[in-house]
């Protein structure tokens, strides 16, 4: 059974952490491989599970040591974007080197987190953005970073699963419409996030 949520028992103590960290850290790494979708030339989605999460608040702990009082934070931030079960979870970024364009670029494309969809074989599901903070400004300015889920239903779900059943990811916005085919290898790892 995959976990669902992170817990303090999952978390490791900070000098336990700095002795296995480089091989988690190239763990990871080699996990994410077959969790990304390139979409267009400046769009990225990163499907996060219970490793990738678990993974990020162990290097925030690294990061900041805030130690014990950091804990619960970070547990609150991360666990919702672990799939329960009925879902995908993505970290959408849009990486542009050049901070002028992308500056420019971001400024025209707010709403983005509203226009994401996975089109299953004809059945479209649309992304629901994550509710921890308004990721379109007032003034109409995206975050380079959304987080997003996919509800799926249980067929929709079947459908995934089946290597046959074309799978395409998109963004809708009309500063950035790009579609990109779900790989098999990216497909079969993201179909362990479904009960």
């Amino acid at each position: 059974m995959t976990k669902r949520e992170i817990t303090r028992n999952d978390i490791l103590a900070m000098d336990e952490y700095i002795a296995v960290r480089q091989d988690r850290k190239r763990t990871v790494s080699e996990l994410k491989e077959n969790r990304r979708v390139p979409v267009g030339p400046d769009a990225t989605f990163y499907f996060e599970s219970f490793d990738t999460m678990l993974h990020q608040v162990q290097e925030m702990l690294y990061i900041e040591r805030g130690g014990e009082d950091q804990i619960e934070g970070e547990l609150s931030a991360y666990n919702p974007l672990i799939p329960n079960g009925h879902e995908l979870v993505a970290t959408l970024m849009f990486e542009i080197d050049d901070a002028a364009r992308r500056a420019e670029f971001l400024a025209g494309l707010g709403g983005v987190e509203h226009m994401v969809t996975m089109v299953l074989d004809g059945d479209t599901i649309t992304a629901v953005p994550e509710e921890d903070v308004d990721r379109t400004t007032a003034d109409g300015k995206a975050s380079s970073i959304q987080f997003l889920h996919f509800p799926f239903s249980e067929s929709q779900a079947e459908k995934f699963k089946n290597p046959e059943t074309p799978v395409t990811l998109g963004i809708g916005h009309e500063k950035y419409g790009h579609m990109a085919m779900v790989s098999g290898a990216v497909r079969n790892a993201l179909a362990k996030d479904f009960d």
